[in-house]
């Protein structure tokens, strides 16, 4: 079966990574490799995959790499360079996965008609699940492309963001450059354009556990309204660095 490598990156992460780790130490069959990018955190972050792997046999595979240029991109394309998999899979730190992963990746990209995925988002905090958010995450993957790329849309192309764990071939990944290291923001969506090229994207009908910390800082109406905005405004055109403005970061 294709080897499957885990890219995570980060940046001042130490309050969810534990959490994450631990979750790919228990994958059923285990990832190929788990690669932790971290862009100059001044937290215990990069600490953390060196602990959780004294614990845990399966996390011996862990490496962590210093980015000398943060920003998601950047770091997302260092780890698939330095990545020795035939696929790569891109994973937030605070989001968890479903144990069987690794199975259900190798499985949708059997068919070659397939050129990359992602899975369905379920926005989760310690005291509640954004049933809400989650659903719009969902229908967007479709209703976007649908929108502003019509005819891109009947050729496969779904449009998939972070935290819906993101995965393609490695090849395909590199012939169509990688990831844009000048974009702050949209760089999934503008991965999922190139790759469509190629082929097909899959939404997998399973869940993975994305934090809610953005919505929890931002208010549930402030977050919709820059949600919002930022997707139709970066659909007809504008700029990610523009709109970069909007999205603050938020650990």
């Amino acid at each position: 079966m294709d080897r499957v490598s885990i890219i995570i990156p980060t940046l001042n992460e130490a309050t969810c990574l534990e959490r994450t780790l631990r979750q790919l130490s228990i994958l059923n069959p285990p990832a190929w490799e788990v690669l932790v990018v971290d862009g100059g955190s001044q937290d215990e972050t990069v600490a953390i995959p060196y602990g959780i792997a004294a614990l845990h046999a399966l996390s011996s595979k862990t490496t962590v790499i210093h980015s000398t240029i943060p920003g998601r991109s950047v770091q997302m394309n260092l780890g698939a360079q330095t990545a020795t998999g035939d696929i790569l899979c891109f994973l937030h730190a605070d989001t968890l996965v479903p144990d069987d992963i690794v199975s259900v990746i190798q499985k949708t990209l059997s068919d070659a008609e397939i050129v990359g995925g992602g899975f369905i988002s379920l926005m989760t905090g310690s005291q509640q699940t954004r049933w809400f958010f989650s659903l719009h995450n969902y229908l967007k993957t479709y209703y976007a492309p649908l929108l502003f790329r019509p005819h891109l849309f009947v050729k496969g192309l779904r449009l998939l963001f972070g935290d819906q764990v993101i995965f393609c071939r490695r090849a395909d990944f590199w012939e169509c450059g990688g990831f844009d290291a000048a974009l702050p923001i949209m760089e999934e969506a503008d991965l999922c354009l190139k790759l469509v090229r190629r082929g097909k994207i899959k939404l997998v009908n399973r869940v993975v556990e994305s934090s809610d910390r953005r919505v929890a800082n931002w208010g549930e109406f402030k977050a919709t309204a820059i949600y919002l905005a930022i997707g139709f405004l970066w659909g007809f055109g504008v700029s990610a660095r523009y709109l970069k403005q909007f999205y603050e970061d938020i650990r």
